[in-house]
């Protein structure tokens, strides 16, 4: 039997550390609270197409076609197996396939990278393993947009 999702509650009790809607902290709370993010629980295995996610957490198995998200964190003992695309990335686990991070990858001391990927920036601790094709992205990352200047008044 499958049960509706809880309704969003209007008197919701303040946030740990009391953060209050309005109080200076409140909006650093609020932000991370409001990324969509979708945990894949050790044990648990996806297959599929993932949309909409901006922070993918694996630490059970993941096999995508392709993924494109803001962050990307892979547990130890997780595995994502596919193509994604993200802005950065963190792998303790196995990532096999091909991985493209227009930010920082970084791969801890557990992490295993087999196969193609493309980073801006690279850490890569003591243990940390990459087997397969490596490519610095090295253009620039795409200029914000340039705030509109107002016209200036014709001078008389």
């Amino acid at each position: 039997m499958a049960r509706p999702p809880f309704p969003p509650t209007p008197n919701a009790p303040p946030a740990p550390g009391g953060a209050r809607p309005g109080a200076p902290g409140a909006a650093v709370a609020k932000k991370e609270n409001d990324r969509r993010t979708l945990v894949v629980g050790r044990g648990i295995s996806v297959q599929g197409t993932i949309q909409d996610a901006e922070r993918l957490v694996v630490e059970g198995t993941v096999e995508s076609s392709l993924i494109n998200a803001s962050e990307l964190q892979i547990a130890q003992g997780g595995v994502f197996k596919g193509e994604v695309e993200v802005e950065d990335a963190e792998l303790a686990g196995t990532i096999d396939g091909t991985l493209t991070v227009r930010g920082s990858l970084t791969i801890r001391s557990t992490g295993r990278l087999l196969g193609k990927a493309k980073c801006r920036r690279l850490k890569v601790e003591d243990g940390g393993q990459v087997t397969g094709q490596l490519e610095m992205i090295t253009t620039p990352a795409a200029p914000a947009a340039a705030p509109a200047t107002p016209p200036r008044p014709a001078a008389e």
